[in-house]
């Protein structure tokens, strides 16, 4: 199976094309069902060190399942299933198996959870937090400013370069999942933030050298992670004193939240947001459920 897993791995990065993020969660899920096979033995080869995928059935997937919902989010053990599915299809158009033993199991039915976000008045007070007399201070505004302005993911954020951010146009370039590229606007705020930042660089690693194409770097001159960036979120909602837990990810249901609240077209908000599917920006309407009433309660003829 480990020869297989490599094998699938390729294929991910040449013919799909996958970011490294789908292959990092692709192979950890497939790693992660391996030792659990290998650990009920029930599926091992001839010579026991390796399971043999042919003699994978659906009673050993559904043992995998059960075992992943005793300690895991449905959600979660929903993406590990996709990961598996996909696996084994691989493995049945390289002919490696006769049939998946996948086929017929369906996902578990994910637990219904309203995105989190920040009203304004908190957006606000976060964005004010990070001081400005320090570089790194500097930096972490632009980041905060970046995320609320442009609604990106976090993994958008980071791999942001220069060229990417077109001031002129007053747009950015961002590559989402799959690669797929979109604009999205910036607005003037985020701009003079990303403008004092980029100015204060030298001082914030001055001994090293810098990417010089990333737009957000960490004092030894490399781009930032997504950990990092978690990181430098979850310090500026203690210090503004926000109640609650805030991630980066946010930032962006607040970027859709406000814009809905707004008044924006949702299928506008979908572009902006890169969903592939109109269901996934749809959440939004539940956390605009008062909004939507009220509108309801104004418009409709027989409220």
């Amino acid at each position: 199976m480990q020869r297989w897993i490599q094998e699938f791995e390729s294929a991910l990065r040449i013919e799909e094309n996958a970011s490294v993020h789908t292959l990092r969660n692709y192979i950890s899920d497939l790693t992660q069902l391996r030792a659990f096979l290998m650990e009920e033995g029930t599926t091992l080869n001839g010579e026991g060190s390796d399971v043999a995928v042919e003699s994978v059935d659906a009673l050993a997937i559904r043992a995998f399942l059960a075992h992943l919902l005793r300690r895991n989010r449905k959600s979660s053990v929903g993406r590990k299933l996709s990961s598996t599915k996909g696996f084994f299809r691989f493995l049945k158009r390289r002919g490696a198996i006769e049939s998946e033993p996948t086929a017929g199991i369906s996902t578990p039915k994910k637990e219904h959870q309203l995105p989190v976000h920040l009203t304004v008045d908190d957006m606000f007070r976060l964005l004010d937090a990070p001081p400005q007399d320090t570089p790194s201070g500097v930096r972490d505004r632009a980041i905060l400013e970046t995320l609320y302005s442009c609604g990106v993911r976090v993994s958008e954020l980071v791999s942001l370069d220069w060229d990417d951010i077109d001031t002129g146009l007053e747009v950015v370039r961002v590559r989402g999942k799959g690669n797929k590229e979109r604009l999205v606007p910036i607005g003037k705020k985020a701009q003079a933030a990303l403008r004092t930042y980029r100015a204060q660089i030298p001082q914030l690693c001055p001994r090293t050298l810098c990417d010089p194409k990333a737009v957000f770097l960490n004092r030894q001159g490399r781009r930032l992670t997504t950990r990092s960036v978690a990181r430098v979120v979850e310090l500026y909602v203690k210090l503004s004193g926000i109640a609650g837990k805030a991630s980066p990810h946010a930032l962006r249901h607040s970027f859709a939240t406000h814009l809905l609240n707004a008044g924006a077209d949702l299928r506008a908000i979908q572009e902006l947001l890169g969903h592939a599917s109109l269901s996934t920006t749809q959440r939004y309407t539940h956390v605009n459920l008062d909004q939507l009433m009220s509108v309801y309660d104004r418009a409709h003829p027989r409220a």
